[in-house]
């Protein structure tokens, strides 16, 4: 049984920074993609960023030097680290694990940006 667990959000004040983490465990695989994903009251839920078991990264285009998404392997954790937060960043992230052809949700955590 897969599980994804998600952890590291909470309230910044604007320009601050937070890390995210993300730790699955159970069988998985060598080839893998992890991933965040956010949803603001009222929007769908979003790609944040992502990176492969190798080591290829996906950002939303919008976030493209303010975030950064990096793996470590050997623990099956992900993180991503936002830094010069914004309002609109706020939301519920979610980490999302996908391996041959599932995917496996992690519960969200609320980042919240303000003053």
């Amino acid at each position: 049984q897969v599980q994804v667990v998600a952890s590291g959000g909470g309230l910044v004040q604007p320009g601050g920074s937070l890390r995210l983490s993300c730790a699955a465990s159970g069988s998985i695989f060598s080839s893998f993609v992890m991933g965040w994903y956010r949803q603001a009251p009222g929007k769908q839920r979003e790609l944040v960023a992502a990176i492969t078991s190798v080591g290829i990264t996906t950002y939303a285009d919008s976030l493209k030097g303010r975030f950064t998404i990096a793996r470590d392997n050997a623990k099956n954790t992900v993180y991503l680290q936002m830094n010069s937060l914004k309002p609109e960043d706020t939301a519920v992230y979610y980490c999302n694990l996908g391996m041959r052809g599932q995917d496996y949700w992690g519960q969200g955590t609320q980042v919240t940006v303000s003053s």
